[in-house]
Parts: structure tokens; C-alpha cells; sequence
């Protein structure tokens, strides 16, 4: 476990290697604000600091080493790309004392001046290097027009084309999976809203996926695009489209290449049936993910439970932010039920065996729900015998937790109380083989999806066991080609 202190008091690290039982201090002589940790190598470390230089540690912190001075903020990355046989390298972006910006990599144990590379020639515009899986992009402005450059496999940067009709003036990144990239792009005519294209293996070649996407603003001024990538399952993207002034949900499972309206739940909570005809009743989900790691945001799902998704959002002709209410999909979206009136913050435990969920409200609260069903039942359970305002909730990291932490406080003046609550006494034994179903990955009963027929598995909804990493396994077999899959 690592903490670090207040930096207003010192700047220290506290590390416990017994689970929290004792810790020793590391003073630093940086002031970091933050970390990044390497996906494989768990004790390799890069610190950025208050006056943006870039430290790299190999021993989790306990010793460090200056890599590289003005460095810009979160444009640092690991090199984790697949095929690569330097796991130390990294990517980063860094201002010349003129104040343009280069693209350097270097090791992260030597980034001296005569080691290090800079991949693309020339300067490139600040705040925009991104490292992600086989590719790095970076932004150009000449004669007051943005110009892309992507490279593939860490080959030689290429311009990215978009359609000749195409003149953007600011784009991003959603996904490199699959070995193409999903850009939204805002076109000069768009104030609001973005269009999301596809490319080809390379990110150079884009087409047209869908149109008028909603965008907003973040807290910190930051682009929020209305586009959510369901954990689990690639290629599966909800997003937010705008038509005539009305915001709708739309659903592909195929990268883009198909959407749909989003289809409402036949009942609702209390079981009376839904009735409305498309388009004008449909579900529409707010698809925002929260900046905050310690609450949940309005749409939820994990790579360790395919298939559920937990959202907040409304039935009827467009998306409302009044009338909010909450719903789960256990089958990736096809079919979805209505569980709460009101928002709730949902966690996910043992591998999504297990769902929590805690009402949004500025009252204090002593109660969660449970469930074990993946949503279609939940049950009232008391975590503290004092009232808690909640302020955020923690689940432990790992693929089996059956923990989670809530913080708050009993009254404004107190200070934070931590609650942990486990929930292992629940389960009297691990799931075994016979505890499991197949569930076949399909769009309205269409199991092709992006060449493949995918096969899971899930726990039986009657079966209460606790999980283990039985719910990963899964089969893919491709599928034999239709006249639909050319072009």
C-alpha cells in the first residue's frame, strides 16, 4: 500500500508492505501530483511533480531519479504496446525553453540528452502526444488549420485522412481496439456536437460512423463527449446523438458500423407494462463517467462482468435530466429493466456476481442494496448503526473483492469515518462448474458481431456462490461471411 502525505505539511511517501499493519516514511525532495504505474512491472513508478518534471522510480517509491524537466501534464506513457521489446521506455511530451513542444522517448533509468529520440521531427502542439496501444498520435497547426499524424506500430508518422468534406477543428481519441482507431471529430460548422469516424489498420484512411454526437464541458473546461465503450465487450459503444434539438441513445456492436435506438424495458419497477412505440419512447441513458474515483458515475460496466451495464437515465422521445431513474442490462444491452427510481452509485463485487448500490442523496443513510442476480432482485441490508453522510466509496482492487470501503462522516462538524464492509460471510463456497450457464453475445438475436460468434460464461441467477475467475472464460469462433459484410 502506498499513501502520500498532505503536501501543504511535508512531501513524503508512506509504504506498508503487510497490508497496512506498518509503514515506513520516504521524505521526497519533489512535490507529486501524480503517479503512474506501470501495467506490468508493479514496483515501476512515474511521478510528476507540482513544477512538471517527470521522476521514474524502479523500487515503488523508495528511491527516485529526475528523468526530464517541463514535462506537460498527463502527456507521459508506459510503452506497453505488445510487440515491444523495451518495457522502460517512455513517451513523453516536453516543452523547449522557446515553449513549443517535442515528442521524446527515453528510459526511464537514463533520459540524457544524448540517449533519448524524438520519433517526430520538428515541434508539435502542446497538450496534444497520445500513446495508446499500437499507436501515437500527435496535432500539427499550420496556416491556422489543425493537421493529424498517427503512427502505427512506432513506424513513421503518417498525415490522417478524413473525407475531402472534412475540415476539423478538434478531435479525439476514443478507442484504438481491434487495430482501428474511433475518432470524434468536431467539424467547423459543429459548436456542440461531434462526428464519430473509423479507420483503416494503420489510423490513417477515416469513414463516417455517425453524426451529431453531444458534447459538454467538464469541470475542469475539459471536451466531454457523449460516447460510452461497454467494458467487456469490443466493439460495443453507447452514445448520445443529437436530432432536431432532441437528445436519443444509440447502441452498435460493430465499431460504428450499425446503430440503433436504444429499446426501453417492457415493465416498469413495478411490473406494469411500458406502453409506447419507437421512436418516440425509447431509453436514453446519461453516459457520463465520473471524474472522481471515490463515486460512481451515471454508467458503469467492467471488463470482469460482460455483459452488465448499470446507467441512469429515462424512457420516452429524448433524454431528460429530470424523471431520473436507474437500469441494468445482464445481456449487453439488447434487454434492459428498470431498478430504482432514483439514482443510486452501483458497485461491482466478485466479478459482478454481486452488485451494490447506495442512493445519491445528501441526507445521511445507513442502508445499500444488494444483489445477486444481476439486478432482477435486491435486497436492504444496514452497514453502520449511526447514519452516514456518504462522501464516496472505495471498492479493493482485484478480481475476486468481496470488500469495499465507504467514507463520510456522522455529522458536518465530525471528522471522516471509514466503514468497511465484507461480504464474504454472504457466500458459504466458491462457485464450481455446474454453477455456470453459456450466454451467447448477440445484437436482437444476431450472434455475428464483428466476425466472430462470442460465447460467455455467467453464474446461474439462483445460484448464490461466490465466483472465483471462472465468469472470464470464454469462446470465439469466426463466422462464415454474408452477403452484409461487404462493402
Amino acid at each position: 500500500i502506498m499513501l502520500l502525505t498532505d503536501p501543504e505539511i511535508e512531501s513524503s511517501l508512506l509504504i506498508s508492505s503487510d497490508e497496512g499493519a506498518t509503514y515506513q516514511k520516504y521524505r521526497l525532495n519533489f512535490y507529486i501530483q501524480s503517479l503512474l504505474f506501470h501495467p506490468k512491472q508493479e514496483d515501476w513508478i512515474l511521478a510528476y511533480s507540482q513544477d512538471q518534471k517527470l521522476y521514474s522510480s524502479v523500487e515503488f517509491g523508495r528511491r527516485w531519479q529526475l528523468l526530464q524537466e517541463n514535462v506537460a501534464p498527463n502527456r507521459f506513457y508506459w510503452s506497453v504496446m505488445g510487440s515491444s521489446k523495451e518495457p522502460d521506455l517512455v513517451h513523453l511530451e516536453a516543452k523547449t525553453v522557446d515553449g513549443h513542444a517535442q515528442y521524446i522517448t527515453c528510459r526511464m533509468q537514463n533520459c540524457t540528452e544524448a540517449i533519448r529520440s524524438k520519433p517526430f521531427p520538428g515541434y508539435i502542439d502542446p497538450d496534444s502526444l497520445i500513446v495508446q496501444d499500437d499507436y501515437v498520435f500527435v496535432q500539427l497547426t499550420s496556416g491556422g488549420r489543425p493537421h493529424y499524424y498517427v503512427s502505427y506500430r512506432r513506424n513513421a508518422f503518417a498525415q490522417m485522412k478524413l473525407p475531402k468534406y472534412s475540415l476539423p477543428k478538434d478531435m479525439h481519441v476514443i478507442s484504438t481496439d481491434e487495430n482501428q482507431v474511433f475518432a470524434a471529430v468536431q467539424e467547423w460548422n459543429q459548436n456542440e456536437t461531434y462526428n464519430l469516424y473509423i479507420s483503416d489498420t494503420r489510423g490513417v484512411y477515416f469513414t463516417l460512423a455517425l453524426e451529431n454526437v453531444k458534447s459538454s464541458r467538464g469541470l475542469e473546461g475539459n471536451v466531454m463527449i457523449d460516447l460510452y465503450e461497454v467494458a467487456g465487450i469490443k466493439g460495443m459503444f453507447l452514445a448520445n446523438k443529437k436530432i432536431d434539438n432532441q437528445v436519443k441513445t444509440f447502441i452498435t456492436y460493430n465499431k460504428g458500423r450499425d446503430w440503433r435506438l436504444l429499446q426501453a424495458p417492457d415493465t416498469d419497477l413495478r411490473g406494469n407494462p411500458v406502453h409506447c412505440l419507437l421512436p418516440y419512447c425509447s431509453l436514453h441513458l446519461h453516459l457520463k463517467v465520473s471524474e472522481n474515483p471515490y463515486t460512481s458515475g451515471n454508467i458503469a460496466s467492467r471488463d470482469t462482468a460482460p455483459g452488465i451495464i448499470v446507467a441512469s437515465g429515462n424512457i420516452g422521445s429524448e433524454l431528460s435530466d429530470s424523471d431520473i431513474s436507474m437500469f441494468v442490462s445482464s445481456d449487453a444491452g439488447n434487454t434492459w429493466r428498470q431498478i430504482f427510481e432514483e439514482e443510486h452509485s452501483v458497485l461491482f463485487l466478485d466479478q459482478g456476481g454481486v452488485l451494490v448500490a447506495m442512493k445519491h442523496t445528501s441526507l445521511p443513510i445507513r442502508h445499500l442494496w444488494l444483489s445477486f442476480d444481476e439486478g432482477r432482485s435486491w435486497s436492504k441490508y444496514s452497514f453502520t448503526s449511526i447514519p452516514l453522510f456518504v462522501d464516496g466509496v472505495l471498492g479493493e482492487p482485484g478480481e475476486e473483492t468481496l470488500i469495499m470501503t465507504v467514507f463520510g462522516h456522522f455529522s458536518h462538524r465530525s471528522e471522516w469515518q471509514l466503514v468497511k464492509v465484507d461480504y464474504r460471510s454472504i457466500f458459504d463456497r466458491r462457485c464450481a462448474e455446474e454453477d455456470y450457464r453459456p450466454w451467447q453475445l448477440h445484437s436482437q438475436g444476431e450472434a455475428c458481431i464483428m466476425g466472430a460468434k462470442r460465447i460467455y460464461r455467467k453464474r446461474k441467477s439462483e445460484k448464490k456462490c461466490m465466483q472465483g475467475k471462472y465468469a472470464r472464460a470464454m469462446a470465439s469462433e469466426p463466422c462464415v461471411c454474408t452477403e452484409a459484410d461487404f462493402d
